[in-house]
């Protein structure tokens, strides 16, 4: 896998020989005052040692090149952006590969720890703190640039749910963009940079801010939690799993056309090695939630609330026994969400889920509007979100207490190589 990542100090140059860290002189120079920064900054210009490199957080950085975009299955951030744009008119093939190719520029530099060019200044005294930030296309992005005969057939839009209250204002789009970071000003440094780098090429059309677990806020590495509470993740796929890669990622030789029998199997040859992420914006009814007792949530669910062990015992990761019965019949109840979204419950169904939570405030009743940013990566997504989602739809104990109200279906490339960038092979291709 070369989606991976290795520690690497925020004093590293770039190709122009500045970090973040270099342009400030040193970290703690702001809080000496005039003279302690004016001190910093002559440092660095005699070159002269800087102060304590980073370290921890702060130094862990993610490759941008290789057979991969980052962020797919890079451990879950603490600060996370999904911003969705649509081309403006006027803007075709032609202008949409300026664009890739000035955003995969910029998105190498900063997951470096290095600052781009007219650089605002957010993230000056920061590392990398092991940003990603991966790319992909909507929909009707080859309808924009009149490549619709490149457009996979992978990419036809998701068939409705019953439990779907989209808002088609905060759905799909032409260009979609993941940010991930271990430090909020970071992750906004991102964001903001290539916000303004779409200039006149693509407007904004949806943006959400995520979060998760800081790194190192457990005394051991433990599977995350959600807003309600709940163990989330202890299912997912692991890249060490056997038959990982072909679950997730179209295979390096697509087909071409057609749907194969291999997931992915049907993508064209511009998605080899890529992956296609299914966006949901899914609020969480915390009020009615935290009214239930926490046998009743763990009814809902099918695990304790406490370890995410099977209500039939063990622990996170002991398989649940599904058939066995107690007093009031089966332990584990036939709608419980552990027992619906099972792969073996659902024709081998599999994906990657890399979520963020999020919180937007209270509305004027003081209801929370908070939830989950779902992620989840396939190599396709009629194998892998597709029979899941329809099998909740059916009876989720869950459901009543979730609301699905955003959506998106994008086709993330394979990652750039040295001196390209994402998306090569599908705009000048």
């Amino acid at each position: 896998m070369t989606d991976t990542s290795t520690p690497r100090s925020a004093e590293t140059p770039g190709p122009s020989g500045v970090t973040r860290r270099r342009l400030l002189g040193t970290a703690g120079a702001t809080a000496l005052g005039a003279t302690g920064a004016g001190a910093g900054y002559a440092l660095a210009r005699s070159g002269e040692p800087e102060g304590t490199p980073l370290s921890s957080v702060g130094a862990d950085t993610a490759m941008f090149h290789g057979k991969h975009q980052p962020g797919i299955t890079t451990a879950l951030h603490s600060r996370g952006h999904l911003i969705a744009f649509d081309l403006a008119p006027g803007a075709g093939r032609r202008e949409a590969a300026a664009l890739l190719r000035r955003w995969s520029a910029t998105a190498e530099r900063l997951m470096a720890g290095e600052a781009p060019e007219g650089d605002n200044g957010i993230a000056l005294d920061s590392g990398p703190a092991m940003l990603t930030v991966t790319f992909g296309f909507g929909h009707r992005f080859f309808t924009r640039t009149g490549l619709e005969s490149r457009r996979p057939v992978a990419l036809d839009p998701l068939p409705p749910f019953s439990s779907d209250r989209l808002d088609p204002r905060r759905s799909e789009g032409d260009l979609w963009v993941q940010i991930g970071a271990n430090d909020g000003l970071v992750a906004f440094h991102a964001l903001r940079t290539l916000q303004t780098q779409a200039g006149g090429t693509a407007r904004v059309r949806w943006q959400m801010n995520g979060f998760n677990r800081s790194p190192g806020a457990t005394a051991r590495p433990m599977t995350a939690r959600n807003l309600m509470g709940q163990v989330d993740g202890t299912r997912n796929p692991k890249p060490s799993d056997p038959g990982f890669a072909q679950q997730v990622f179209v295979p390096d030789e697509p087909s071409g056309t057609g749907t194969a029998a291999v997931p992915g199997g049907g993508s064209p040859a511009w998605m080899a090695a890529g992956s296609y992420a299914v966006v949901r914006r899914i609020r969480m009814l915390l009020d009615p939630w935290e009214g239930l007792s926490l046998q009743e949530q763990e009814a809902v669910i099918g695990r304790h609330k406490s370890d995410g062990s099977p209500l039939t015992g063990g622990d996170e990761t002991t398989e649940p026994d599904l058939e066995a019965l107690g007093p009031d019949g089966l332990v584990i109840p036939l709608d419980a969400h552990a027992r619906i979204s099972r792969p073996d419950q659902n024709g081998g169904a599999t994906m990657l889920r890399r979520p963020f939570s999020y919180h937007d405030g209270y509305d004027a009743k003081g209801v929370p509007d908070a939830g989950l940013l779902f992620v989840c990566w396939q190599a396709d997504p009629a194998r892998g979100f597709v029979p899941v989602q329809r099998k909740l739809d059916r009876g989720d104990a869950l459901s009543p207490f979730i609301r699905h109200e955003a959506s998106g279906l994008f086709a993330v490339p394979g990652g750039a190589e040295p001196g390209g960038y994402v998306g090569q092979a599908l705009l000048e291709g």
